[in-house]
């Protein structure tokens, strides 16, 4: 009976730790995908910066309609118009939490991974999650764009990613390009990360260390500057 009853136990503890090996190998597979040779958006593509540029210059300076010419200030008000649905940032993102909404692709590590929208419990298990918030925008924004994954799944190799190395973000027929400038490692209840920031920045977060057992105690920060854009419509 005794014996019985330890082969029973044994095959629990079997089958308990094949399951969770299963689990594990299904979420580390998941939510990421061998880099293509065409994911990448190439260079060559006319940059959406490129054309601003190359429209402004279609266009002479004093260049103006018959109706600006007769009234001076209608070409400044326009002008003035004009920059403010430029600047204006878009609040018209219709995504609920876990919407696949893009891609990062980091070339160092000839990985791709889904972007979802959230970094919810329930969202990370798909994979990245853009984090939304007061302080961080999609890439579209220019401003503060922080995506999240776990340390043990799509994350896990993160640590490879050396300072200067490109970095892609695919958001809405945009191709994103940022370089990584610097990492560090900070407590897990830091909350200077997740900031305003100025210009174009893209920061990926994940627990660390990337071999801890149970809840980490601190956070792998990279931070990385946007140098590109490329419309790949």
């Amino acid at each position: 009976m005794v014996n019985k009853l330890a082969y029973a136990l044994i095959l629990v503890g079997i089958l308990f730790g094949g399951w969770n090996g299963y689990v594990w190998a299904t979420e580390s597979s998941s939510g990421q995908e061998q880099l293509e040779e065409n994911d990448i958006a190439p260079s060559e593509v006319i940059s959406t910066t490129e054309k601003a540029d190359s429209m402004q210059g279609e266009r002479l300076p004093d260049e103006k309609s018959s109706d600006q010419k007769d009234d001076p200030s209608s070409s400044s008000l326009s002008r003035a118009e004009e920059t403010e649905e430029e600047t204006a940032p878009r609040e018209d993102y219709d995504y609920e939490k876990g919407d696949d909404v893009g891609w990062l692709l980091i070339p160092s590590l000839d990985m791709k991974y889904p972007v979802y929208w959230g970094t919810d419990d329930e969202t990370l298990t798909q994979g990245v999650g853009y984090h939304e918030g007061d302080f961080t925008t999609p890439p579209d924004g220019l401003g503060h764009t922080v995506l999240s994954g776990h340390r043990d799944t799509v994350f896990r190799e993160l640590g490879d990613v050396e300072e200067g190395a490109a970095i892609f973000v695919q958001f809405e027929g945009v191709q994103y390009e940022y370089e990584l400038e610097k990492t560090w490692i900070t407590d897990a209840d830091d909350r200077t990360v997740i900031v305003d920031k100025e210009e174009p920045t893209l920061t990926l977060t994940t627990c660390y260390p990337f071999n801890f057992i149970g809840a980490a105690p601190d956070r792998y920060i990279m931070e990385a500057s946007l140098v590109d854009t490329v419309d790949m419509e």
